[in-house]
């Protein structure tokens, strides 16, 4: 009777006996952790279990070989340790010799006879852990010397190796396995390619491998995202401008249901940098998703005012460079930005611009000048949805006389000179005179047109 022996005077010394020889074995796993050969010998000499596994189920082997103390490895071999333990997650020591990249290690647990297709929990073998953690001479070692090419098959997520190579970005690995023609255009069971794992976190050199080898740049995976999407919603910067350069669709094919540009992804996102490289683009910018808003209307919905300013900037710049009213050459493409103007150049028009919004107009008076230069309704209506109050047109104003300041200098034209006659035209005649009393008195005009 168990219960009676534990509470039994005659139970005390079993459990202490039980308690020492726990201690031994933890003993001998940390003596295997620290490559300490000496307290390995002298506790297997007092009989301790070399296969005793901790609270994870992992035995002394099992540290031994994730840190690649060969010697430790020799002893357990000659004192006939168990090669093919699994610890809570399924991994043997034959996974853990491909995970850590050593050749040596590996070759003597395949000589002792350890099971070279065993796999995780996750269904990962050791061709799996072996491209997942960049492990070039354990893939040569496995497909060239063993000849084992049947473990080229999908993990429990549906990754085959080529896959998880990708999602980690090992560019020697991906390379070597193109080599050894395991490249794969296959999904796994979310329908993300290689290109798709590869673009989600970033890896930009995978990303351009990937595409001399295949060209389906704009394949989608199960959530109808292509790999610019998923460049945009994990907000790589670099990448993304690498791939718009590769002439990916800026615009999803009509039949896909979502309908999201990644015009729409990025200003949703409020990335500014994002949205920056996808204006310079020429992104179509009346692209609509399923609901029929416009990327700008997505923005504004946001609030992301910033997002809002620099699509008009934009729809108002493509505009011009339309009519030609943009002389397009490399020097005004170079300089071109939609981003908030911060220029040393332009802070006295600036702050000129600013005086007219939050002194002189009146409520309404924007919206008037507004329209005389053509600003649309709906942007009008896009500057409009950010802040609400009594005295939010102030702040409209402002933004829509900064946007149009903007539009004056990509053009070469000079701002002060037109803010005077277009005042005048538009019926402000008193506001131009104020305009033109404050820069005839410090302001220097010359500096103000394009820097």
């Amino acid at each position: 009777n168990m219960r009676h022996n534990l509470t039994s005077k005659s139970a005390k010394p079993v459990i202490r006996h039980w308690n020492f020889i726990f201690q031994n074995e933890r003993e001998f796993q940390y003596a295997a952790k620290m490559n300490n050969l000496e307290t390995m010998e002298k506790l297997f000499e007092k009989n301790v279990n070399i296969n005793a596994v901790d609270t994870l189920k992992r035995t002394a082997f099992h540290f031994a070989v994730a840190r690649s103390h060969v010697s430790v490895v020799d002893f357990l071999l000659h004192h006939k340790a168990r090669l093919d333990m699994a610890d809570q997650h399924g991994l043997t020591v034959i996974h853990l010799a491909a995970w850590t990249g050593n050749l040596d290690i590996m070759r003597k647990l395949v000589k002792a006879g350890a099971d070279q297709k065993a796999k995780n929990e996750e269904g990962m073998n050791v061709l799996h852990f072996a491209a997942q953690n960049n492990s070039v001479k354990i893939v040569d070692y496995v497909l060239q010397d063993l000849h084992l090419n049947d473990l080229n098959k999908p993990d429990g997520k549906g990754k085959k190796p080529f896959l998880l190579a990708s999602e980690k970005g090992h560019v020697d690995m991906i390379n070597n396995l193109i080599t050894l023609k395991l490249f794969t255009s296959e999904k796994d069971k979310e329908g993300n390619t290689a290109l798709h794992l590869a673009a989600k976190n970033g890896h930009d050199e995978v990303v351009g491998i990937l595409l001399e080898q295949w060209g389906e740049i704009n394949d989608l995976n199960e959530n109808n995202s292509s790999a610019l999407e998923i460049a945009i919603q994990n907000g790589h910067l670099s990448l993304v401008t690498f791939l718009i350069g590769k002439n990916i669709d800026l615009v999803p094919k009509p039949e896909v249901s979502r309908q999201e540009t990644p015009l729409h992804l990025a200003a949703d996102l409020g990335n500014v940098e994002l949205v920056e490289v996808l204006l310079k683009a020429g992104c179509d910018l009346r692209a609509v998703d399923k609901h029929g808003k416009t990327a700008l209307a997505v923005a504004s919905r946001s609030n992301h005012a910033l997002i809002v300013d620099m699509i008009i900037k934009a729809e108002r710049y493509y505009a011009m460079k339309q009519e030609h009213l943009v002389h397009s050459d490399d020097r005004s493409d170079f300089s071109l930005s939609f981003k908030q103007d911060h220029s040393t150049q332009t802070k006295q028009i600036r702050s000129s611009l600013w005086n007219l919004a939050y002194n002189q107009l009146n409520p309404q008076e924007w919206k008037k000048l507004a329209l005389f230069w053509k600003f649309t309704g709906e942007q009008i209506r896009a500057i409009e949805e950010q802040w609400t109050g009594k005295k939010s047109y102030k702040e409209h104003g402002n933004r829509m006389l900064l946007i149009w300041l903007h539009g004056m200098l990509l053009a070469r034209q000079n701002p002060v000179k037109h803010i005077y006659e277009d005042l005048v035209e538009a019926g402000f005649q008193p506001l131009a005179e104020n305009i033109r009393a404050a820069s005839s008195t410090g302001m220097d005009t010359t500096k103000c047109a394009v820097s």
